[in-house]
């Protein structure tokens, strides 16, 4: 009898375990995945990955199972068929006319979620129970659109871990918790990026003929319905393999490789996004190693002269009351530019530039995401596990860039193309103390180009020319961070700008075009009184991709940055190891101002700068310093690197790449020092030390 009824879970069990595996064989062989794989290890991950899909189809059926549960003929006889159908229309009419049901305290859409529910149950009990001559076929609709919903949630889930897959390189994170938020960006980045409509009649298509497949044989099943004692006997099997399948996943989860990609390759993306939805934030106290706290304040503030969170920076000169306009650059990896290898010529202007400029040849980004370089260049801070700090819920009256801006008389503006509460942005700045303008301030006439993301970068680069020009007028110097957009998929932008046309979806194209647009924003600043009292910081956010063979691949946190101003900075290479947490402090230096600091970056021209970087994910939070990567992870785990730098044949003054070599025996100095600064950032935020 069990083999019999399961035969529906069997049926839908196979087509997972094959649509998996398909999965698993292409991101083998998918170009992101730059590892060779054994054919022992192939098989390893094949079989780890298939143990993977059994045990999360398992609980994953329980609705299929409830569904099951509740199929009777006896709950349609008298009376309990008009029991039934009296307490659904109760509870119907009671969700409908009661203005404050308890649906209604939920909030959100529950209460229409519930409604919607509801009706349709009595709907179809209603028919199955005046109609009962219609029952079978009524029956086998019902059935048929919930195998239909299960295989389209099978196909659908992997089109998308493909998709993410192809991105990011890594199976679900928080990053795909974050786009079940944003439908609307994600969405539309999708609609504009990939070719809709042959990938959804496709999706359609498999779905339709494997629901048909698996209704046609298993259709019988519904004929002959299991009685109370029979259901009870199914559901004991079931609630046991359930149980084995929690005992079994997290067992499962600790068979990992030294490989990042063999991890990601055998994982399931099911249990990840679960993870990652349920820890959007990680407590560092509770994840990774510790030393005493006392001892890990000393050992990282003995980098600072005073040798204390609050410091007094005295520069000894006039203070330089120039503008700044810090230019945040959408995923610019620093093999984009020419400076640094690069042969395709995508970014002329700011190659261009940079030869003017105070060029920063030796920084790495905090992290992989936008929020994560803003949070960088906002409080100057090491990134710390899990979120950004912008997309915290305490995330306001902090330190910032624009707080020590404000006390120097500065009018302070974040510049976005797109709409600011994306990404928690909007409730971060205006949390500190910015003034916005983003794609709300913009009138239609005002917007040549928009994607998914915003106005195009041209457009937002004239619009920072009108607010600069009027914050000019008030005679008060200013600050504006503009935040760029269009190096971003669907890299999509108006034809007739660059030599790629603005619907190739070339991520060249993205690039140069945001080159475009900045060089057309220095032309109009060229033509404005404020130009040359003016400072401008260009840096990236992050690299355009972070995948790689381990956690935290070195070399896919480079980015570029520079500080150009015409008759205040002579150019010039700075070539020592830094930090994007160490830019900020080290303009503050250059404009000699003084102020009382609670930044964890450094003034890289001052004596007791340490050359050194902190590189992240939400989970990895690495040191490179002295020649060394090293690594704490969850649950205490700690890794170290040794990183021989790789010559590039186009630009061998410029040590981009690395080959990272896992030390058997870390340095237990570097390990201490990765701890201490992880753990005093982590203990002073969540003291409030690091506020206003």
């Amino acid at each position: 009898m069990f083999l019999q009824k399961a035969k529906p879970f069997i049926y839908l069990g196979v087509f997972y375990l094959i649509i998996s595996l398909v999965i698993r064989v292409i991101f083998l062989f998918h170009p992101i995945t730059t590892v060779n794989f054994g054919i022992f290890e192939i098989i390893k991950i094949l079989l780890l990955g298939m143990v993977n899909d059994i045990f999360v189809f398992i609980p994953a059926s329980s609705f299929l199972v409830l569904y099951f549960l509740f199929l009777s003929d006896s709950k349609y006889k008298n009376p309990y068929g008009q029991i039934i159908l009296g307490a659904l229309t109760l509870l119907f009419l009671y969700i409908l006319v009661i203005p404050n049901n308890i649906f209604r305290q939920y909030g959100g859409s529950v209460t229409k979620i519930v409604l919607i529910f509801v009706g349709i149950k009595m709907f179809f009990f209603g028919l199955m129970f005046f109609l009962p001559s219609k029952r079978i076929r009524i029956r086998n609709i019902l059935y048929f659109i919930i195998i239909l919903l299960y295989v389209l949630s099978i196909v659908f889930n992997s089109v998308s871990e493909y998709f993410f897959y192809n991105e990011f390189g890594v199976r679900y994170n928080f990053i795909a918790v974050d786009y079940l938020i944003y439908t609307n960006e994600v969405i539309g980045n999708i609609m504009e990026s990939y070719p809709v409509a042959p990938l959804f009649i496709a999706i359609f298509v498999v779905t339709g003929s494997i629901t048909w497949l698996i209704f046609r044989k298993t259709k019988n099943e519904l004929l002959t319905l299991p009685d109370l004692k029979q259901k009870f006997a199914l559901l004991s099997i079931y609630i046991v393999t359930v149980g084995i399948s929690f005992i079994i996943l997290p067992a499962i989860g600790k068979i990992r490789s030294s490989n990042v990609f063999a991890n990601e390759v055998q994982a399931n993306g099911i249990p990840k996004f679960y993870w990652a939805f349920t820890h959007n934030e990680l407590d560092y106290f509770q994840f990774y190693s510790q030393i005493g706290q006392k001892q890990a304040d000393e050992l990282f503030l003995s980098q600072y002269p005073e040798q204390a969170v609050m410091r007094k920076i005295v520069s000894g000169q006039p203070e330089i009351k120039k503008n700044v306009v810090l230019i945040s650059i959408e995923s610019l990896s620093a093999d984009f530019m020419e400076h640094y290898g690069n042969t395709r010529k995508v970014t002329p202007f700011l190659d261009s530039l940079a030869s003017q400029s105070l060029m920063f040849t030796n920084l790495y980004a905090t992290g992989n995401r936008t929020v994560r370089g803003l949070e960088a260049l906002t409080l100057c801070i090491p990134p710390t596990a899990g979120e950004s700090i912008i997309k915290r819920d305490n995330n306001k009256n902090k330190f910032t860039t624009g707080s020590v801006f404000k006390s120097k008389g500065y009018d302070v503006k974040f510049l976005y193309g797109g709409y600011s509460y994306f990404d928690n942005m909007e409730d971060f700045f205006g949390g500190n103390g910015y003034d916005i303008v983003d794609r709300n301030n913009f009138r239609p006439e005002e917007i040549t180009f928009a994607n998914v993301w915003g106005v195009a970068d041209e457009d937002m680069a004239k619009k920072a020319i009108q607010v600069m020009n009027a914050e000019a007028k008030s005679g008060k110097p200013f600050f504006n961070h503009w935040m760029t957009v269009s190096n971003h998929r669907p890299f999509t932008y108006p034809d007739g700008r660059i030599d790629i046309p603005g619907n190739a979806k070339s991520r060249d194209g993205g690039v140069k075009y945001t080159d475009y647009s900045i060089r057309k924003f220095f032309e109009m600043a060229k033509k404005q009184d404020w130009y040359k009292n003016t400072v401008f910081v260009i840096i990236a956010d992050h690299c355009a991709s972070s995948a790689g063979k381990t956690e935290l691949p070195a070399d896919k946190y480079r980015i570029p940055a520079m500080i150009f101003s015409e008759g205040l900075i002579q150019p010039q290479k700075f070539d020592k190891l830094m930090s994007q947490i160490d830019v900020m402090p080290t303009l503050f230096g250059i404009l000699n101002f003084n102020y009382t600091s609670k930044f964890l970056g450094q003034d890289v021209f001052k004596r007791e700068f340490r050359p050194k970087a902190y590189i992240a994910t939400y989970q990895d939070l690495g040191l490179i310093k002295d020649k060394h990567l090293t690594i704490i992870s969850p649950v205490r785990k700690i890794k170290q690197y040794l990183l021989t730098p790789e010559k590039s044949k186009l630009a061998p003054e410029f040590n981009i790449y690395y080959t990272e070599k896992l030390l058997k025996n870390p340095d237990q100095i570097l390990v201490n020092e990765t701890i201490s600064a992880y753990q005093s950032t982590s203990y002073w935020l969540k003291n409030n030390q690091l506020n206003r």
